[in-house]
Protein backbone atom coordinates (compact mmCIF):
# COMPACT_ATOMS: atom_id res chain seq x y z
CA UNK A 1 0.00 0.00 0.00
CA UNK A 2 1.62 3.44 -1.03
CA UNK A 3 1.87 6.12 1.38
CA UNK A 4 0.55 8.84 1.25
CA UNK A 5 2.73 12.32 2.45
CA UNK A 6 2.34 16.23 2.73
CA UNK A 7 5.11 18.60 2.61
CA UNK A 8 4.84 21.85 4.14
CA UNK A 9 7.50 24.80 2.43
CA UNK A 10 7.07 23.04 -0.20
CA UNK A 11 7.86 25.79 -2.57
CA UNK A 12 11.30 25.63 -1.48
CA UNK A 13 14.02 24.35 -2.90
CA UNK A 14 14.18 21.06 -0.71
CA UNK A 15 10.58 21.21 -1.30
CA UNK A 16 10.63 20.68 -4.95
CA UNK A 17 12.99 18.47 -4.93
CA UNK A 18 10.83 16.48 -1.89
CA UNK A 19 8.39 16.45 -4.81
CA UNK A 20 9.93 15.31 -7.83
CA UNK A 21 11.59 12.56 -5.71
CA UNK A 22 8.02 11.33 -4.04
CA UNK A 23 6.72 11.51 -7.94
CA UNK A 24 9.57 9.37 -8.60
CA UNK A 25 9.28 6.96 -5.40
CA UNK A 26 6.53 3.73 -6.32
CA UNK A 27 5.65 3.74 -2.73
CA UNK A 28 5.16 7.20 -2.63
CA UNK A 29 1.86 9.77 -3.11
CA UNK A 30 1.75 13.23 -3.00
CA UNK A 31 -1.29 14.04 -0.89
CA UNK A 32 -0.90 18.26 -0.04
CA UNK A 33 1.68 20.99 -0.84
CA UNK A 34 2.09 23.74 1.83
CA UNK A 35 3.32 26.97 2.01
CA UNK A 36 3.30 30.29 3.63
CA UNK A 37 -0.46 31.83 2.82
CA UNK A 38 1.79 35.14 1.52
CA UNK A 39 3.27 33.30 -0.80
CA UNK A 40 2.59 34.06 -4.45
CA UNK A 41 2.36 30.98 -5.99
CA UNK A 42 -0.14 29.68 -3.47
CA UNK A 43 -3.04 27.72 -5.99
CA UNK A 44 -0.91 26.82 -8.66
CA UNK A 45 -0.28 22.78 -9.07
CA UNK A 46 3.02 21.58 -7.43
CA UNK A 47 3.62 19.30 -10.49
CA UNK A 48 3.86 22.18 -12.63
CA UNK A 49 5.57 24.25 -10.50
CA UNK A 50 8.36 20.77 -9.97
CA UNK A 51 8.09 20.67 -13.90
CA UNK A 52 6.57 16.96 -13.70
CA UNK A 53 2.92 18.07 -15.22
CA UNK A 54 0.16 18.69 -13.47
CA UNK A 55 -0.36 16.58 -10.52
CA UNK A 56 -3.40 17.85 -8.86
CA UNK A 57 -2.44 19.00 -6.13
CA UNK A 58 -2.62 22.74 -5.38
CA UNK A 59 -0.36 24.76 -3.19
CA UNK A 60 -2.36 25.98 -0.21
CA UNK A 61 -1.70 27.20 3.00
CA UNK A 62 -3.49 25.25 4.76
CA UNK A 63 -3.94 21.14 5.27
CA UNK A 64 -7.52 21.22 3.30
CA UNK A 65 -10.19 18.46 5.52
CA UNK A 66 -11.13 15.86 3.44
CA UNK A 67 -7.13 15.08 2.63
CA UNK A 68 -5.90 12.39 4.09
CA UNK A 69 -2.13 11.44 5.20
CA UNK A 70 0.06 9.04 6.46
CA UNK A 71 2.55 11.47 6.98
CA UNK A 72 3.72 15.09 6.68
CA UNK A 73 7.37 16.29 6.41
CA UNK A 74 8.08 20.34 7.32
CA UNK A 75 11.05 21.67 5.36
CA UNK A 76 10.09 24.86 5.68
CA UNK A 77 10.97 27.83 8.54
CA UNK A 78 10.42 27.97 11.99
CA UNK A 79 7.54 29.54 11.58
CA UNK A 80 6.25 27.26 9.13
CA UNK A 81 6.86 24.78 11.58
CA UNK A 82 4.78 26.07 14.45
CA UNK A 83 1.88 27.07 11.61
CA UNK A 84 1.50 23.29 10.83
CA UNK A 85 2.23 21.54 14.17
CA UNK A 86 -1.44 22.08 15.70
CA UNK A 87 -2.56 20.42 12.70
CA UNK A 88 -0.56 17.75 13.05
CA UNK A 89 -1.56 17.15 16.55
CA UNK A 90 -5.42 17.55 16.43
CA UNK A 91 -5.20 15.03 13.48
CA UNK A 92 -2.89 13.04 14.91
CA UNK A 93 -0.55 13.08 11.85
CA UNK A 94 2.55 12.04 12.07
CA UNK A 95 5.45 14.48 11.10
CA UNK A 96 9.20 14.60 10.42
CA UNK A 97 10.78 17.79 11.06
CA UNK A 98 13.28 19.06 9.19
CA UNK A 99 13.84 22.50 9.79
CA UNK A 100 16.45 23.98 11.60
CA UNK A 101 16.45 27.67 13.63
CA UNK A 102 13.82 27.02 16.11
CA UNK A 103 13.89 28.51 19.84
CA UNK A 104 14.22 27.02 23.03
CA UNK A 105 10.53 27.71 23.59
CA UNK A 106 9.85 26.49 19.87
CA UNK A 107 11.72 23.28 20.48
CA UNK A 108 10.01 22.36 23.29
CA UNK A 109 6.47 22.84 21.68
CA UNK A 110 7.40 20.54 19.06
CA UNK A 111 8.56 17.86 21.69
CA UNK A 112 5.31 18.09 23.35
CA UNK A 113 3.78 16.92 20.01
CA UNK A 114 5.05 13.23 20.64
CA UNK A 115 2.27 12.77 23.02
CA UNK A 116 0.11 12.83 20.75
CA UNK A 117 1.24 11.90 17.48
CA UNK A 118 4.62 10.15 15.93
CA UNK A 119 7.38 12.71 15.52
CA UNK A 120 10.99 12.70 14.01
CA UNK A 121 12.56 15.90 15.30
CA UNK A 122 16.17 15.69 13.72
CA UNK A 123 19.17 18.38 12.76
CA UNK A 124 20.23 16.91 9.62
CA UNK A 125 18.04 14.41 7.61
CA UNK A 126 21.41 13.38 5.56
CA UNK A 127 21.65 9.33 6.51
CA UNK A 128 25.53 9.92 6.70
CA UNK A 129 25.30 13.03 8.75
CA UNK A 130 23.49 10.84 11.04
CA UNK A 131 25.93 8.02 10.85
CA UNK A 132 28.94 10.44 11.64
CA UNK A 133 27.18 11.79 14.52
CA UNK A 134 27.39 8.41 16.24
CA UNK A 135 31.53 8.19 14.82
CA UNK A 136 32.04 11.78 16.32
CA UNK A 137 30.37 10.91 19.58
CA UNK A 138 32.90 8.03 19.75
CA UNK A 139 35.79 9.81 19.16
CA UNK A 140 34.75 12.40 21.53
CA UNK A 141 35.07 9.58 24.41
CA UNK A 142 37.94 8.09 23.55
CA UNK A 143 40.23 11.65 23.54
CA UNK A 144 38.06 12.83 26.46
CA UNK A 145 40.94 13.76 29.18
CA UNK A 146 43.75 13.35 26.27
CA UNK A 147 44.48 17.14 26.08
CA UNK A 148 42.22 16.98 22.65
CA UNK A 149 40.97 20.73 21.32
CA UNK A 150 37.37 20.59 19.07
CA UNK A 151 36.64 22.92 16.82
CA UNK A 152 33.31 22.38 14.14
CA UNK A 153 33.83 24.04 10.78
CA UNK A 154 30.39 24.26 8.79
CA UNK A 155 29.83 25.39 5.37
CA UNK A 156 26.87 26.23 3.65
CA UNK A 157 25.37 28.56 0.71
CA UNK A 158 24.89 31.96 0.44
CA UNK A 159 21.12 31.63 0.91
CA UNK A 160 20.93 29.87 4.19
CA UNK A 161 19.75 32.12 6.94
CA UNK A 162 20.04 30.32 9.97
CA UNK A 163 23.95 30.39 11.47
CA UNK A 164 25.63 28.09 12.58
CA UNK A 165 23.57 25.18 11.47
CA UNK A 166 21.49 23.25 13.29
CA UNK A 167 23.70 20.20 12.49
CA UNK A 168 26.76 22.07 14.02
CA UNK A 169 25.32 22.74 17.40
CA UNK A 170 24.17 19.58 17.31
CA UNK A 171 27.85 18.19 17.15
CA UNK A 172 28.53 20.86 19.62
CA UNK A 173 25.56 19.32 22.03
CA UNK A 174 27.09 15.64 21.60
CA UNK A 175 30.64 16.54 21.91
CA UNK A 176 29.89 18.37 25.18
CA UNK A 177 27.89 15.29 26.76
CA UNK A 178 30.91 13.29 26.31
CA UNK A 179 33.93 15.86 27.32
CA UNK A 180 32.22 18.48 29.19
CA UNK A 181 32.79 21.66 27.66
CA UNK A 182 30.79 24.41 28.59
CA UNK A 183 31.60 27.00 26.49
CA UNK A 184 30.91 27.51 22.59
CA UNK A 185 32.87 30.28 20.66
CA UNK A 186 31.44 31.23 17.45
CA UNK A 187 34.84 32.36 15.49
CA UNK A 188 37.50 34.41 16.94
CA UNK A 189 38.74 38.45 16.26
CA UNK A 190 40.90 40.27 18.33
CA UNK A 191 43.25 39.33 20.98
CA UNK A 192 41.44 36.72 22.86
CA UNK A 193 44.44 34.80 24.89
CA UNK A 194 45.13 31.45 24.17
CA UNK A 195 42.49 28.65 23.24
CA UNK A 196 41.04 27.20 26.78
CA UNK A 197 40.42 24.27 27.18
CA UNK A 198 36.36 23.87 27.84
CA UNK A 199 35.36 25.59 25.12
CA UNK A 200 34.15 24.34 21.84
CA UNK A 201 34.90 26.97 18.89
CA UNK A 202 32.08 26.73 15.96
CA UNK A 203 32.54 28.67 12.25
CA UNK A 204 30.00 29.39 9.91
CA UNK A 205 30.88 29.88 6.05
CA UNK A 206 28.33 30.73 3.51
CA UNK A 207 29.78 30.78 -0.34
CA UNK A 208 28.23 30.24 -3.25
CA UNK A 209 26.06 27.52 -3.12
CA UNK A 210 27.24 24.96 -1.55
CA UNK A 211 24.81 22.06 -0.24
CA UNK A 212 26.35 21.42 2.96
CA UNK A 213 29.56 20.35 4.91
CA UNK A 214 30.72 19.69 8.57
CA UNK A 215 33.96 19.02 9.93
CA UNK A 216 34.82 18.09 13.55
CA UNK A 217 38.45 18.39 14.51
CA UNK A 218 40.02 17.02 17.40
CA UNK A 219 43.46 17.81 17.95
CA UNK A 220 46.35 18.09 20.09
CA UNK A 221 49.67 18.70 20.10
CA UNK A 222 51.61 16.42 17.65
CA UNK A 223 48.05 15.31 16.05
CA UNK A 224 45.20 15.63 14.39
CA UNK A 225 41.39 14.03 13.45
CA UNK A 226 39.04 15.45 11.35
CA UNK A 227 35.70 13.66 10.80
CA UNK A 228 33.96 14.88 7.71
CA UNK A 229 31.07 14.93 5.76
CA UNK A 230 30.44 16.98 2.19
CA UNK A 231 27.27 17.19 0.59
CA UNK A 232 27.35 16.55 -3.14
CA UNK A 233 23.42 17.46 -3.83
CA UNK A 234 20.61 17.82 -1.72
CA UNK A 235 19.26 14.88 -2.69
CA UNK A 236 21.16 13.23 0.30
CA UNK A 237 18.65 15.35 2.92
CA UNK A 238 15.41 14.96 0.31
CA UNK A 239 16.11 11.29 0.51
CA UNK A 240 16.58 11.02 3.99
CA UNK A 241 13.33 13.37 4.60
CA UNK A 242 11.50 10.24 2.49
CA UNK A 243 13.07 7.68 4.06
CA UNK A 244 12.02 8.46 7.74
CA UNK A 245 8.46 9.64 6.21
CA UNK A 246 8.07 5.75 5.23
CA UNK A 247 9.48 4.91 8.73
CA UNK A 248 7.73 7.57 10.74
CA UNK A 249 3.95 7.12 8.72
CA UNK A 250 2.50 3.60 10.59
CA UNK A 251 4.40 4.59 14.00
CA UNK A 252 1.99 5.04 17.41
CA UNK A 253 2.43 8.71 19.04
CA UNK A 254 6.01 8.95 20.14
CA UNK A 255 9.41 11.02 19.70
CA UNK A 256 11.87 9.02 17.36
CA UNK A 257 14.89 9.86 15.59
CA UNK A 258 17.01 9.69 12.56
CA UNK A 259 18.82 6.80 14.73
CA UNK A 260 15.38 4.52 14.66
CA UNK A 261 15.31 4.84 11.04
CA UNK A 262 18.79 3.90 10.43
CA UNK A 263 18.54 0.76 12.92
CA UNK A 264 21.61 2.33 15.13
Amino acid sequence: MKTTIGINGVCGRMGLRIVQLAHEDKDLVIGAALDSPRHPQLGQDIGDMAGLGKLGVPVSAELPIDIRLDVLIDFSTPEGTMSILPQCVGRRIPLVVATTGHTPEQCREIEAAAHETALLYAPNMSLAVNVLMKLVAQAAAALHHRGFDVEILERHHRFKKDSPSGTALYFARIIQEVMGQVHIRHGREGLVGERPANEIGIHAIRVGDNVGEHTTIFSTLGETLELTHRAHSRDCYARGALQAAKFLADRPPGRYTMDDVLGL
